[in-house]
């Protein structure tokens, strides 16, 4: 993917649940594209839209981009533009690292995940909604370790 983002992507990492080994996940592909600058978006919507992926707007997101591919549902990819450096970039990798070193942190998140798809099975929204806590909290024990790991 950042061979056809040219200079714009710094780098792309694989992030979610598919990126943590033996962890509960849907058979979707979550990538994290830090580009240079986050203005123009054009820089990389348009090349990202060559590659088949959907740009999905998010109200309430100015700083963070979604896409999907292919355009259509059931999707095999997303893919999350942010800026590189920023907190959306720092938070999901700490999350990804931080459940990859802690296994039993990451059995407890697939359990979680199982109990609230099973409770809100084919409403996505409600799914989301009811891990949020869960999630705040995994966010900010992951960038804690993650900081203490950078001191290190």
């Amino acid at each position: 993917m950042n061979g056809s983002l040219g200079h714009v992507a710094l780098r792309s990492e694989h992030i979610g649940s598919t990126a943590v080994p033996g962890l509960a996940a849907k058979p979707i592909v979550d990538l994290l594209v830090a580009v240079v600058a986050f203005e123009p978006r054009d820089l990389y919507i348009d090349p990202l839209g060559r590659l088949g992926y959907l740009f999905v707007p998010e109200a309430g997101a100015p700083d963070r981009h979604f896409f999907g591919k292919p355009p259509e549902r059931p999707r095999a990819y997303h893919a999350h533009v942010v800026e590189a450096g920023s907190g959306h970039e720092r938070r999901h990798l700490a999350v990804r690292d931080f459940l990859r070193v802690h296994p039993a942190e990451a059995a407890r998140y697939a359990a979680l995940k199982r109990e609230v798809a099973a409770r809100h099975a084919g409403d996505w929204m409600a799914y989301i909604a009811a891990k949020q806590d869960y999630m705040t909290a995994l966010e900010q024990r992951s960038l804690e370790w993650q900081t203490l790991q950078d001191k290190t």
